[in-house]
Order: structure tokens, then sequence, then C-alpha cells
């Protein structure tokens, strides 16, 4: 399978009518357990003329033994950067889109407490669908892509930041629950994970409005 290395042509177009563009892509939607999360990047022009932090792809692309390296690379190449979460309860509650649509306002919170306004930048979101606007983001540019984090720089540099802060936190979690195999998951229906579920009911991590709301909780 040829793999597509990301590229900053499409930044480097925003970014002659915007000053700063934030890229952000979530992971963690189609889990069973955990929360989502949507990272936020920050560059601009000066940095889209930069070569591409090695090794940099959609997180889906790096294998797991390196995608530290990757995130550290990708996070010394962008201006700033945030994590932003949604936890497995709020997503029982409003759902899996307007979860994301928070989580990514969280983490555009965290890029403006670290001196952003991005409401100065154009955003590029991973995906067709803008659920950033519709969550609150009122005043904000947001501008979908279908697999930015794919083909864009900027997407894949978010996507590895918030796979590899998902990942740890959900590798926390398993000594809480170590049926789970979440260290090995990381939340995922795994065939193994799936069978833990069926004989153990589901945590307070897990999603329980989803397809696996059939199986018995423990608390």
């Amino acid at each position: 399978m040829t793999v597509v290395e990301p590229r900053l042509t499409l930044e480097r177009q925003l970014l002659r009518e915007h000053t700063l563009l934030i890229a952000c892509d979530e992971v963690g939607r189609g889990a069973l357990a955990g929360p989502v999360a949507v990272g936020a990047v920050v560059i601009d022009a000066q940095a889209a003329r930069r070569r591409v932090p090695a090794g940099l792809r959609d997180s889906k692309l790096v294998p797991e033994h390196k995608r530290a390296d990757v995130a550290a690379r990708a996070t010394a190449w962008v201006q700033a950067g945030a994590v932003g979460w949604a936890s497995a309860d709020e997503i029982d509650r409003i759902g899996i889109i307007r979860a994301l649509g928070e989580a990514a306002l969280r983490a555009l919170a965290q890029l403006r407490a670290d001196g952003v306004a991005p409401e100065q930048a154009i955003v590029l979101l991973d995906g067709n669908h803008d659920y950033i606007t519709p969550a609150g983001g009122v005043g904000l540019r947001v501008r979908p892509r279908i697999k930015a984090d794919r083909d864009c720089a900027s997407a894949a540099a978010a996507s590895v930041i918030a796979k590899v802060a998902r990942d740890a936190h959900m590798t926390a979690l398993h000594d809480e629950h170590p049926v789970y195999e979440w260290r090995q998951n990381k939340g995922y229906a795994s065939p193994a994970h799936r069978e833990a579920i069926r004989h153990n009911g589901l945590s307070p991590y897990h999603r329980a409005s989803w397809a696996i709301a059939d199986a018995p909780t423990l608390f």
C-alpha cells in the first residue's frame, strides 16, 4: 500500500488569506471506552515554509512504537498545541458529535490561554462535517476537509499529538480495570475487550449508550 506523505499545500494556500491556521483532528471517536480527544495545533506562514517533521503521518499510519517521537517532533514544529477532551459520560449524555465539538472548544480554549486568538485564524478540521460551530464556536472560521489528517501536515500533527495523549490516558486507566486490557486496545473493540465486557459488564469509563449498552453494568 502506498503511504501518502502529508504536505503543506493547503496550509500555504489558506495562510495567504489568514494570519494563523489551527488544524484540528479527533481520536477515540470509535472506541467503546474512554474519552474522545481533539488535538489542535497552530502554524503560521513561516512554519508552513519549514520542512515537515520526519515521519509525520496521520496517527493511524504511524507505528505505535514511533508515535511518541513523531509527536515530539510535531510539537516542536508547531507554534502551539493543545488537546481537548470529552468523557464517556458526556458522550452518553450529549452524543458523540456534540462531544467532539465540546472537546474541540476545550482545545481551542487552551490555545487561547496560551495567547492564541482562534477567532483570527482559519480552523482546518479533518472530516466532512463542522462539529465545532454548532457546539458554540461562534465567530470561528471552520474549514472541514476530508482526509486532512492524511494530506495536510498540520492536521497530521494534531492527529498524532492527540493520539499519543489519549493512548497514555487509556494506559493509565488500565490498572484500575485490567480485565479490559486497555493497555493493549486503548478502549477500542478488540475481541478480548468485547469478551471482557460480556463476562464483567461495563466500567464507568465505557460508553454505555452505545451498542454495548446491553451488557450489565458494574456500578
